[in-house]
């Protein structure tokens, strides 16, 4: 099942016009089961580009993180471009993003990845929706729930906050 920041990413792709793919199982073995699940996996058809999320509110060490965010982003470069999204040639741009609730200056860059904190996701977010102006006025549409709460929150129904 999504957490909450797995379907606001999701969310916030698909409403700017990107193939989104959620919670894929990748590397089906012989025996049954997966190599394992990639959580979010963004194509903007427009520029080409690619990215992949990893995002987690866990609160365990760096240390612990690492063998685990080492096999997960592998396993997107390896299986995106073979199951993710097939139609695609594995020469386009691949970025790779580990989202976590907070992230000291010398870890901006974990296990080849980028890494970004769940505020500047938001912030990220939040700055790019409020250019869409009141509720009232220019609604995101219904299906993007997550969105329009932070449309409504940020800019307001009829007046502005």
């Amino acid at each position: 099942m999504a957490n909450h920041l797995e379907t606001l990413i999701a969310q916030y792709y698909d409403w700017k016009g990107w193939v989104v793919r959620k919670n894929v199982k990748v590397g089906r073995r012989e025996r049954g089961g997966y190599a394992g699940e990639l959580d979010v996996v963004v194509y903007d058809p427009a520029t080409g580009k690619v990215i992949h999320y990893e995002p987690s509110t866990d609160a365990t060490t760096w240390e612990k993180r690492a063998a685990k965010y080492e096999r997960k982003f592998k396993m997107g470069r390896e299986y995106i471009y073979k199951e993710v999204l097939p139609w695609l040639k594995p020469d386009c741009e691949l970025e790779q993003i580990a989202v976590f609730f907070r992230v000291p200056q010398h870890r901006r860059v974990f296990q080849g990845a980028k890494v970004i904190s769940i505020d500047e996701l938001v912030k990220m977010i939040r700055d790019d929706i409020q250019k869409r102006g009141r509720v009232g006025k220019n609604a995101i549409p219904e299906q993007y729930d997550l969105l329009r709460t932070i449309q409504l929150l940020v800019c307001g129904y009829v007046k502005p906050c």
